[in-house]
């Protein structure tokens, strides 16, 4: 049995990575919503100083979103209206540490352009649309109706 037992075969699955790579950018727009909304409420509690350092609020309050809701359903809540997760490999959910460490990467290919780069040319090419991050941790995202 190799690593790559768990989750089945893309091969002969196709369904469960279909469409993945178009859903995970819709997904990405209603999460930046969703952060830019929680940064609005956010706001005032700065005594509205946090417009002079708006994006660096926004790396912070996304980070924490991202991370507690991948770690809580295994997906964003624009992943989750796009009805996918991200699943490991062996087909868990993530766990706090998982969500952690793939939020942290996801953050890296943001920061350093070529690596966000590769991670869009995985995720139109590899059998399961995985980006970078994905490769690197071991996850892979899936359709939610889809998985077994």
């Amino acid at each position: 049995m190799s690593y790559y037992d768990a989750l089945p075969d893309p091969d002969r699955h196709e369904e469960i990575y279909a469409d993945t790579p178009g859903k995970r950018l819709l997904a990405w727009i209603v999460d930046m919503v969703a952060i830019a909304l929680l940064c609005a409420l956010v706001l005032p509690f700065t005594a509205f100083t946090g417009i002079f350092f708006f994006p660096f609020l926004m790396m912070v309050v996304g980070f924490a979103y991202r991370t507690v809701t991948l770690a809580r359903g295994s997906a964003t809540w624009g992943m989750r209206l796009m009805g996918m997760e991200i699943r490991t490999l062996q087909g868990q959910r993530l766990d706090l540490g998982t969500a952690f460490l793939h939020t942290l990467g996801y953050n890296v290919s943001l920061a350093v352009f070529p690596l966000q780069v590769i991670s869009i040319v995985l995720m139109l090419t590899s059998a399961r649309r995985q980006g970078l991050t994905d490769h690197i941790i071991g996850t892979a995202p899936v359709n939610r109706m889809a998985v077994y």
